[in-house]
């Protein structure tokens, strides 16, 4: 067995030290750089189509043009699958897992919604509705599952996958059929180049749905993601500034457009340290508060770590309620009068947490001896 993991890469990056790991430039045709990698725009090959199909274009790469491994798979250059421990898997404890699994992947996602619904939330769903009439038509035993898993709320990500070559080129081949007969009934016209990449986003679901069909056995692991992506380094820098000169309606109108253009950056697989999520509500937060009171609690502190040191405690005494810890109860609402906690922040917290009302006024009952 011989095991060959092509890294999907746009930019450069420290390549793993391990001969297994291939480093594959996508979108290689229309690069402004080249560091050294191979292209996807050698061979068979849709380099040119990488602004709409994002690491697709190195997918098909591989299925066209590599043929020298019994086994392949993707990852990315921030994404590498791991064991539960959090360690790189070698190449020979992926030939052990490859033994008794079909295919490994990555854990499933559990959306707060359904996938139909998130995806219209941030694309344009009826591009997800085509796509479900062309596997009605291409590939009608797939399209009860399709129907089924779309109305619910789960889902692979990354296009992240290690399989047998054969097993691999299957899936490659029902793909692209799938997005190259998509691709004539769309509109390719977008908003901006995050939109673009619809393929790339609708693949997530359809391994998926492929993988439900088929019957594999997927070995699913965690996902290690190093370094932070630009655009979530960009945001908290921004809102560094924002804290700083209390400027809560700047804030607002940053994050709302930046939402706009990279609703990505609140997912966990952007947001490793969850502090997007924290500034989103933090923002939110001191907006209630001054629309309420002319105040926030921004006016006491400014600097952004201790904004996010505020917010992780707040955050943690709601969960811990939540969860029915109560041996910190009084230390914490000593904590909530020392911090001049606002009725507005603490409710916006247990929004944030609870999962439904009972919930929200029992954490409430027990923060403020107080029905709601």
């Amino acid at each position: 067995m011989a095991v060959k993991i092509f890294a999907m890469t746009h930019k450069e990056f420290d390549v793993p030290d391990n001969p297994m790991y291939i480093p594959l430039h996508v979108g290689h045709k229309q690069a402004k750089m080249d560091f050294g990698y191979m292209g996807d725009d050698t061979g068979d090959n849709i380099s040119h189509l990488n602004c709409y199909y994002a690491e697709l274009s190195g997918v098909y790469w591989v299925w066209k043009n590599y043929h020298e491994a019994d086994y392949v798979g993707i990852c990315h250059y921030r994404r590498f699958l791991t064991s539960e421990a959090g360690y790189v898997f070698s190449e020979k404890q992926y030939e052990e897992i490859l033994q008794e699994y079909d295919i490994i992947t990555t854990k499933q996602l559990e959306l707060p919604n359904s996938y139909h619904y998130g995806f219209g939330a941030h694309h344009r769903v009826e591009t997800l509705d085509e796509t479900g009439r062309i596997i009605q038509e291409l590939y009608p035993e797939y399209y009860d599952a399709f129907l089924d898993l779309v109305h619910k709320n789960k889902t692979y990500f990354g296009n992240i996958m290690v399989a047998k070559k054969s097993l691999f080129d299957e899936y490659a081949e029902w793909l692209f059929t799938i997005f190259f007969e998509l691709q004539k009934r769309i509109d390719l016209t977008f908003e901006d180049d995050y939109h673009k990449r619809v393929f790339g986003f609708i693949s997530e679901f359809l391994l998926y749905v492929w993988v439900t069909v088929r019957g594999l056995k997927a070995c699913e692991c965690r996902v290690a993601i190093i370094g932070e992506k630009m655009e979530t380094r960009e945001i908290k820098d921004k809102m560094a500034e924002y804290f700083a000169c209390k400027d809560v309606i700047g804030a607002k109108e940053y994050f709302a457009q930046f939402l706009k253009i990279r609703p990505d950056v609140l997912m966990e697989a952007s947001d490793i340290t969850g502090e997007c999520k924290l500034c989103l509500q933090a923002v939110s937060t001191a907006n209630l508060e001054l629309e309420s009171s002319g105040g926030s609690f921004l006016d006491r502190r400014r600097e952004y770590e201790e904004v996010i040191r505020f917010l992780r405690r707040l955050n943690s005494i709601v969960q811990k309620l939540i969860r029915g810890e109560m041996l910190q109860l009084e230390e914490d609402k000593k904590w909530l009068e020392q911090e001049e906690v606002s009725d507005i922040a603490l409710l916006a917290a247990i929004r944030i947490h609870a999962i439904n009302k009972e919930q929200s006024d029992f954490v409430w009952r027990m923060l403020k001896n107080t029905e709601r």
